[in-house]
């Protein structure tokens, strides 16, 4: 009958701790990077609507939304698509940002009065079509 207990065949083996010397590194001269402020796009026209807790901004540098203090900012070459159009009720401009990885981002800012929204309708269009002639 085998024994109920076989010790492992490392069991046997004892420990012995072995000495490293420690490597010599050659002492490198640290060299700060200069700091370069990112550069500002080129002036170029603006698109801004604005309520009480809702902007979309479309600008040279892309498009931002703020809703309730929160901002969410999207950079042309980060942007497949950009889409917007009149709520169901017709009070509100609803836009929309269609990120390169397929992702959906929208912002909706209420239209006081109504008829400012053929207004929007018409700069934003002008606007997008600045910065993105091949299509929006």
């Amino acid at each position: 009958m085998p024994p109920p207990y076989t010790p492992s065949p490392y069991a046997a083996q004892p420990y012995a701790p072995q000495a490293y010397a420690p490597q010599a590194y050659a002492p490198q001269a640290y060299a700060p990077q200069a700091y370069a402020p990112q550069a500002e796009p080129p002036p170029g026209p603006e698109f801004l609507a604005v309520d009480k807790h809702n902007s979309v901004v479309v600008d040279a540098a892309g498009v931002a939304f703020e809703m309730y203090d929160i901002t969410v900012e999207f950079p042309w070459p980060e942007i497949r698509s950009v889409h917007y159009k009149a709520s169901p009720d017709g009070k509100a401009l609803m836009v929309a940002v269609v990120h390169l990885d397929g992702r959906v981002y929208e912002c909706v800012v209420t239209a006081k009065p109504r008829d400012r929204m053929q207004g929007c309708f018409a700069q934003l269009a002008w606007v997008l079509g600045h910065y993105r002639p091949t299509g929006y």
